[in-house]
């Protein structure tokens, strides 16, 4: 009863994600989200944030950047040494039996396990957290931070290296955790900026 409860969890998964990443597809996805889940392309924008919070906060931004390094950590311990190894699922760029059906848009399939998505854990983790303790500077601004955690999330079914379930679990730990993680830093570092 479990195992085919399971098994049809799985089936529909991996039907979305042929929809996803063979059928609602288009030349300028093909491009643009390869590139919006790079890590690099991002390094601007984090250069920009933490030269701003050292602006606002001055050397206190080394609180908030030790906290979010911190949560980030355990964001990532959690979805690659907990889940991957326990789970044991191929990625759909590795499964023999989806290979033929995949459309792998990057150079190389990755050699870790599919179950859950560590680029979703860590973004939505750190977007949370920027949510979370940085609304009173950035003000509406924060939420756009979840839509750039969504597209890298979502740019990982696309290229095809991972199933959905893969990402909306790893989104689930990186809300939970993010959360966690903001709520002790703001008990620790009560959030004021400079005028």
């Amino acid at each position: 009863m479990i195992q085919d409860f399971w098994a049809s969890i799985w089936k529909g998964d991996q039907a979305l994600f042929e929809l996803i990443n063979g059928r609602w597809t288009s030349p300028f996805l093909d491009s643009f989200l390869p590139w919006m889940r790079t890590s690099e392309h991002w390094i601007p924008l984090y250069v920009v944030l933490l030269g701003y919070l050292f602006y606002k906060w001055g050397w206190n931004a080394w609180k908030w950047l030790i906290a979010v390094a911190i949560t980030i950590s355990i964001t990532d311990q959690i979805s690659s040494f907990i889940f991957k190894p326990l789970i044991h699922r191929l990625r759909p760029c590795a499964d023999p039996a989806m290979l033929h059906q995949v459309k792998l848009l990057i150079a190389a399939c990755p050699t870790s396990f599919s179950f859950t998505s560590s680029h979703a854990a860590n973004h939505f983790g750190l977007a949370m957290f920027i949510f979370m303790t940085l609304q009173p500077l950035l003000k509406k601004y924060t939420y756009l931070f979840f839509v750039w955690a969504g597209l890298i999330s979502f740019a990982q079914i696309y290229v095809g290296v991972h199933y959905p379930l893969d990402v909306i679990t790893g989104t689930v730990i990186g809300i939970v955790f993010g959360y966690t993680g903001a709520k002790l830093y703001t008990r620790w570092q009560p959030i004021s900026f400079k005028n």
